[in-house]
């Protein structure tokens, strides 16, 4: 029998209710989503906790009657203020004006073309009453500045892209209020922030949920944010409701064990002396004629991970995509010594990027994904390239069965090691992480970072991890690089940098951490 989450204050009766919502595959499968019950009463807000792939989103996403491309519903219902959102004439009387949307990507709710002003006030002239140009305008003022923005002329003037982070995720936040929504959906909101940021985030959606009127579904995997906005809690795993209840914040566990790899003496993972290093000298690079990063200089030894942070719009993975040949510097150079003849003509430098389900096809399976790099030009033949593809797979800790499914049929957890498996074949001497585990829960999280550190003892591979997780950072790198607006505000090993730091935008990360940061053996 499902679980049915129920009121727990006095109300006009649910502004939300889901009866048996079952999602899956429409070319057949096990459902994604299971029989899901639940009861969203007005001026509450609800969490959603669970592991990456176990529905959430799905879940969430029902409510503005849209589901992910190859699922369909295959049984149950959906109301929000009465109105079925998966009918046409009900999701457009419902969407923007009675429910709206807020994401960890600003950029898909943000259009490139147009001035955040044109935006909004389109918005407001969509989604409100307000139809006169001065009724408009003031609309607009009024929601940039609820969301700690300036309001003037020169600011409503700016493109999405001359933004910050932090900017552009406020901005979409205005939008999503531009029609007074009684229900938000907030799908990780800050998990894409620094931290800093993300903290600034927090603080400005808990005083817009402090509205009595406003219901919320809150997805995150922060415990401790959930525990101080919700009023109900539910947990999905496997694409089941297992547990309802009132939400409770968990202490802080520090990670068991010192930190690992070569450069910290461990004798597993100690990658040969002649293996080489990668060489950062006097990057500079530009996004147009804007300056992005400037006069950045880094070395990494071989086996080694470097952990390269910063608030967000420092120039992190601006760096990322210099280092992966991806982005042109304007000046300085990027360099990996090694003796090619061991590492058999594979490309040096790979990117793994934060988002796994946009880099994979999802059209494509497993096998085609994994056989292209393997079976490229002056790559072994199919069959020997098939039974690589078995090993690639064993090696990032999945089952052989994954080769024949698709994108879309995996967790978030399984795809990240799909994209690790498949950057393998290329057989790299350096893997640039870019984020890939913002979008994870703690526990899919943590497994990712302890292959990488597996990764590293047995090919001796360098890793530069850039990251918002500082007790990430303090747990698997030896060295951290902190940016700040483009330039090398501080560098050097973690033991120092984050017990001891020395710039203030060090010192605001770790203050803003959302969890303890463990650096040092005597703190653990």
């Amino acid at each position: 029998m499902s679980d049915q989450v129920s009121a727990r204050r006095s109300g006009s009766g649910p502004l939300a209710e889901i009866t048996g919502l079952t999602l899956g595959p429409a070319t057949g499968g096990p459902p994604v989503l299971h029989d899901a019950d639940l009861c969203l009463p007005r001026g509450q807000v609800l969490g959603v906790v669970g592991r990456s792939g176990s529905g959430k989103s799905s879940l969430a996403y029902s409510l503005l009657g849209h589901v992910r491309p190859g699922l369909e519903v295959r049984g149950g219902t959906v109301r929000v203020a009465g109105l079925d959102p998966f009918d046409r004439r009900g999701a457009r009387r419902l969407r923007g004006r009675v429910v709206s949307f807020l994401g960890q990507d600003p950029a898909s709710s943000l259009n490139p073309a147009l001035r955040i002003g044109t935006q909004i006030a389109e918005a407001v002239r969509l989604r409100s009453s307000a139809k006169r140009a001065n009724d408009v305008r003031a609309r607009v003022e009024e929601l940039l500045l609820s969301v700690r923005l300036p309001a003037d002329r020169a600011f409503q003037r700016r493109l999405p892209r001359q933004l910050s982070g932090g900017q552009a995720q406020r901005v979409a936040l205005a939008l999503a209020l531009a029609g007074t929504p009684s229900l938000l959906i907030l799908d990780e909101p800050t998990s894409s922030l620094d931290t800093v940021l993300a903290a600034g985030m927090r603080r400005l959606l808990g005083e817009v949920l402090a509205d009595g009127d406003r219901s919320a579904v809150l997805v995150s995997h922060d415990p401790e944010w959930i525990a101080s906005v919700a009023d109900d809690v539910i947990r999905l795993e496997q694409g089941r409701i297992t547990a309802v209840g009132v939400p409770k914040a968990p202490m802080s566990v520090p990670p068991s064990g010192g930190p690992a790899g070569p450069c910290r003496g461990n004798p597993q993972s100690v990658a040969p002396a002649d293996a080489g290093e990668l060489t950062v000298r006097g990057l500079d690079a530009a996004h147009g004629r804007v300056p992005v990063l400037h006069d950045i200089s880094l070395t990494a030894p071989a086996g080694c991970c470097i952990a390269v942070v910063g608030p967000s719009g420092s120039g992190k993975t601006t760096l990322a995509r210099c280092l992966a040949g991806l982005h042109r510097p304007s000046r300085g150079s990027v360099e990996w010594r090694e003796r090619a003849a061991e590492r058999g003509g594979g490309a040096p430098v790979q990117l793994v990027a934060q988002d796994a389900r946009g880099a994979l096809n999802p059209r494509e399976s497993v096998r085609t994904a994994l056989l292209r790099p393997l079976t490229g030009v002056g790559r072994r033949p199919a069959q020997d390239a098939a039974r690589e593809a078995v090993r690639l797979l064993d090696r990032v800790g999945l089952d052989p069965d994954v080769l024949a499914r698709r994108p879309g049929e995996l967790s978030g957890g399984q795809r990240q090691r799909v994209a690790l498996a498949r950057t393998l074949a290329a057989r790299p001497g350096v893997l640039v992480c870019d984020e890939i585990t913002s979008a994870l829960d703690a526990e899919t999280a943590s497994g990712i970072l302890e292959l990488l550190d597996s990764l590293r003892r047995t090919l001796g591979l360098t890793v530069v991890m850039v990251t918002h997780d500082l007790a990430a950072a303090a747990r698997h790198a030896e060295r951290v690089v902190v940016l700040d607006e483009g330039r090398v505000a501080e560098a050097g090993p973690v033991d120092r940098v984050l017990v001891a730091p020395e710039h203030p935008v060090t010192r605001e990360l770790l203050a803003c951490a959302d969890r303890p940061v463990f650096a040092v053996p005597e703190q653990r």
